[in-house]
């Protein structure tokens, strides 16, 4: 264990993204982040005016909404209409999902407009890279896109795909060369890989796990 590392708890973005998953579970998950301490709560757009009546204006636990997850693949108007919206109900952050069909297309102007026009809204955005499934001249220009239309951080993925490495966050520190900071995302499924992956420097875990990491940090096996 790397006891030097700092507790994770103000390092977790605690997410609930289940679609099968209602009301109550939404409410769960604030109050857990609560008594944790996690520094924000991750929901569905459709949840957080839900979120925001138990964690209200000033609480120090972010409300976070994904927008146009998990793919991305919806007109550009309809996705500023969803971060309109979360914003309107309380949220603190946007969790973004790009035109990867417009990266594919190599149409990095639409890219960077499809980006800006959530940036303007004034949140903190989060752009989700889902590296595992760009090849790096894809990776690359997406940083440098998503960095140009000011997005704050860098994520990750999505959680859909395979586990984050600690590799994807040393390469997303040295593509963003200080000017956005790295939020992991995907299958962290315990402490050794958490604390790997804040090693590399993320600042932000993005996980549906908070909770039994936690119990493992504070109650280890055979302690």
């Amino acid at each position: 264990m790397r006891r030097e590392l700092p507790d994770l708890a103000p390092l977790i973005d605690h997410a609930l993204l289940d679609p099968h998953r209602g009301r109550e579970a939404v409410l769960a998950c604030c109050d857990e982040a609560r008594h944790f301490g996690f520094a924000g709560v991750c929901v569905a757009s459709r949840w957080v005016a839900v979120a925001r009546e138990r964690l209200p204006s000033g609480d120090p636990v972010r409300l976070i909404s994904v927008v146009g997850f998990p793919f991305g693949a919806i007109p550009s108007h309809v996705k500023r209409a969803e971060a309109e919206a979360a914003a309107a109900a309380g949220a603190d952050e946007l969790d973004v999902v790009p035109d990867f069909g417009a990266l594919a297309d190599g149409n990095s102007g639409a890219v960077l407009d499809d980006l800006a026009g959530l940036t303007d809204l004034g949140l903190p955005v989060k752009v989700i890279l889902e590296m595992g499934r760009l090849d790096p001249a894809a990776l690359e220009l997406l940083v440098e896109v998503s960095i140009d239309a000011g997005a704050r951080w860098l994520k990750s993925g999505s959680g859909f795909g395979a586990p984050v490495s600690a590799a994807q966050v040393q390469r997303l520190q040295e593509l963003a060369r200080g000017r956005a900071a790295v939020k992991a995302a995907g299958g962290i499924a315990d402490l050794e890989q958490a604390f790997a992956l804040v090693e590399a420097g993320a600042t932000r875990l993005g996980t549906s796990r908070g909770v039994a990491l936690m119990q493992a940090l504070r109650h280890p096996a055979g302690a």
